[in-house]
């Protein structure tokens, strides 16, 4: 029942604090209850009291607080709720957020919850922008964090414009609601359907200790694999050797070689999507050393045969039995890199390629962002400049509408 939804709001020290207040009115005309907490900068911008009257709750500012501590307190707030909203989100708390502080008590419950949280900025535009910011909201997002906004715009100091801006309220009510919304699985785009993903690297052996390998570090593919489920899929991912959480809701297999995974991706067959994002790496070596290879004064250093590893895109797009009914590949190049997908295309014999820049001077390789051409038979589609989890996103509706209309062919 509405009634029964309840949020806990953490506002941040900004001047935006102020919009908070209508937040809490229109939630709770909504059926929401709202409960709050207020950072030390917070009660600069706004009252307790006031926040108190409105929401017709108590207010906690204080970690150290007897009473409340008696009963463990702030894990009884982290866990009270259904939906932490952080409002404004300060580059300060975003910061504390991502660094997993607990010096006071609203980031004390932000560590300890394990309730969805949505994250709405405020704050200068060159604070927003600056790459300490970007690399905060980077982490955070790949945490599982959500966020929404911040609007372009006037500031309130006299001069200052861009993105920075809390989001309006009547925005945070609807990306409120839809948090909360209750989830017809039936109903999702990718209802029914299976999504494989590949991701991440692999590691070629060359003695006990050493490896060949390269830079992937998987961000790309495990966001796919997150969007893919929030649109309903049954997701395998198989992921190379990374430093990422499993994506919930996801059957995740970890693997360490190319022939691993391809064994593990014909393992998964059938699916009604697979989708390439790994860079599994070219060539082993021919015959790995059982024990640790051992330099010694003057001596030659020791040849590395290799053997070219299995082309797992290409072995599934040519793949007669239980072919996936649409194969993704995915393209790293250093130069011609439309040109390179549109040969890959034809000779992997896949149906899409994401095509991207990985050349140093880019940055993409094991970053935050990507910039890529998506290539298929009827010609090839440039985006712009975005987050590896906006990529994810919008790949996987097109995916979803491509589904559709290839149902709605057969029907």
């Amino acid at each position: 029942m509405q009634s029964k939804r309840r949020i806990l709001l953490i506002i941040g020290g900004g001047i935006a604090a102020y919009k908070c207040l209508d937040l809490i009115r229109r939630l709770r005309e909504r059926g929401f209850s709202v409960r709050a907490i207020m950072t030390k900068a917070a009660e600069q911008f706004v009252t307790p009291l006031a926040v108190g009257a409105i929401s017709n709750e108590r207010v906690f500012t204080e970690l150290f607080n007897l009473d409340d501590e008696r009963e463990i307190g702030h894990i009884r707030l982290a866990r009270d709720c259904d939906l932490i909203v952080v409002a404004p989100a300060t580059a300060d708390l975003l910061a504390k957020m991502a660094h997993g502080q607990a010096n006071d008590l609203a980031t004390s419950v932000l560590l300890a919850t394990d309730k969805r949280v949505l994250a709405a900025p405020a704050m200068n535009p060159r604070m927003w922008l600056n790459p300490a910011t970007q690399r905060n909201v980077a982490q955070l997002k790949a945490d599982g964090i959500s966020f929404i906004g911040p609007a372009v715009g006037e500031m309130a100091e006299r001069g200052e414009a861009g993105p920075g801006r809390l989001a309006e309220v009547p925005v945070l009510i609807d990306a409120i609601e839809r948090r909360l919304a209750p989830r017809d699985t039936a109903a999702m785009p990718l209802a029914g359907r299976h999504v494989l993903i590949t991701s991440g690297p692999t590691h070629e052996p060359i003695d006990p200790v050493r490896y060949l390998a390269n830079r992937s570090s998987g961000k790309q593919g495990f966001a796919l694999a997150a969007a893919a489920r929030s649109l309903g899929a049954n997701v395998t991912l198989i992921a190379g050797p990374v430093a990422l959480p499993d994506p919930a809701g996801v059957t995740v297999v970890r693997i360490e070689t190319a022939a691993e995974m391809l064994d593990a991706v014909t393992q998964a067959l059938p699916a009604d999507v697979a989708i390439f994002a790994a860079a599994v790496a070219d060539w082993r070596i021919a015959k790995p050393k059982s024990e640790k290879l051992k330099k010694s004064a003057g001596s030659e250093p020791p040849a590395l045969k290799l053997a070219e590893n299995p082309d797992i895109l290409k072995t599934i797009g040519h793949r007669s039995k239980d072919r996936p009914r649409l194969v993704v590949g995915f393209a790293a190049e250093t130069e011609n890199v439309v040109a390179n997908a549109q040969k890959k295309l034809k000779s992997k014999a896949a149906d899409w390629i994401v095509a991207n820049d990985v050349s140093p001077e880019t940055g993409i390789m094991g970053g935050d962002r990507n910039t890529v051409h998506i290539v298929t038979r009827d010609g090839v589609e440039h985006w712009s400049d975005m987050h590896k989890t906006d990529v994810a996103e919008k790949l996987m509706v097109r995916v979803a509408i491509h589904l559709g209309q290839q149902s709605a062919d057969i029907a």
